[in-house]
């Protein structure tokens, strides 16, 4: 299970709503003294912070310091289906136009419209599958006071 840490800024029944701090990896990145984002990063500026919301059988306050997690199948399979469908569609219209012998403008534009329609189809079954439990990320357990003032 992938993990994070973040507060608890509302609460619903069965659920509450986590504020995280979003990190880049520039910690550990060899080229951070080069780079813009890492500069970026050092200043502050690359820091937001993000709302999510998790399913929680905990009896939790607003301002408690919970572990969130996703498990890994879910970031994967996610990943692939937000990056490589798009793709995937991008190819197979322009393969397809291309294969009836069409000029390469219109082999540009069906590939566009290939990735368009995938991306479309992309929306459309995380809109339907956006409620379903087993999707959701959960609180995997509160962080303790004492575990906190160590930090």
């Amino acid at each position: 299970m992938i993990e994070e840490s973040g507060r608890v800024v509302a609460v619903e029944p069965g659920a509450v709503w986590v504020e995280t701090l979003r990190k880049s990896t520039c910690s550990s990145c060899s080229a951070r003294a080069g780079c813009g984002q890492g500069l970026l990063g050092e200043l502050g500026l690359g820091q937001r912070r993000g709302h999510m919301r998790a399913l929680s059988d905990l009896s939790l306050c607003i301002g408690d310091a919970v572990v969130i997690g996703v498990r890994e199948d879910l970031l994967v399979r996610g990943s692939l289906l937000v990056y490589l469908m798009p793709l995937l569609g991008l190819f197979a219209g322009a393969l397809l136009m291309q294969s009836t012998g069409a000029a390469e403008p219109w082999v540009i534009v069906s590939g566009f419209a290939g990735m368009l329609l995938a991306w479309y189809g992309v929306r459309r079954r995380s809109a339907l599958t956006a409620h379903d439990p087993a999707l959701q990320p959960v609180v995997v357990r509160r962080v303790q006071a004492a575990a906190i003032a160590a930090v």
